[in-house]
């Protein structure tokens, strides 16, 4: 069984399709998560926090943009963002506890993104949890 943390990796994959242009992509989410043996109530928390991404895709960007410090929204990479909005989303809307959020971002972008995405995942979510 796939844990939570697996999950989470898939959507992130997923928010990165979509964030791609890859509208259709919920289409696609049944495939993609069985693909990546993510089943059951696993599957159910991976496709409820894409849903709930997508659904609030605006208010998380904008809450995103408003604690950057000297960054430019559209200079951040495509994985960061999608970490990121993931992030956003449990903070903020799904109210999961801020420091499992935090630890899981930071996680996803040690495996995922680039050495130095971490500790910026870390500093954005941090203020945005605050």
């Amino acid at each position: 069984m796939a844990t939570r943390h697996q999950a989470r990796m898939a959507v992130v994959g997923l928010l990165y399709a979509y964030d791609l242009g890859n509208t259709n992509i919920a289409h696609f989410s049944d495939e993609i998560l069985e693909e990546g043996k993510i089943r059951n109530k696993q599957k159910d928390f991976s496709q409820a926090l894409f849903q709930g991404t997508i659904e609030n895709l605006e208010m998380l960007d904008e809450e995103i943009q408003q604690h950057l410090k000297d960054w430019d929204y559209t200079d951040i990479g495509k994985v960061e963002k999608a970490i990121l909005r993931l992030g956003a989303y449990e903070i903020l809307v799904a109210k999961t506890d801020r420091a499992i959020i935090i630890n899981e971002a930071v996680e996803l972008a040690k495996e995922l993104a680039d050495e130095k995405s971490p500790k910026f995942i870390n500093g954005v979510l941090d203020a945005i949890g605050k």
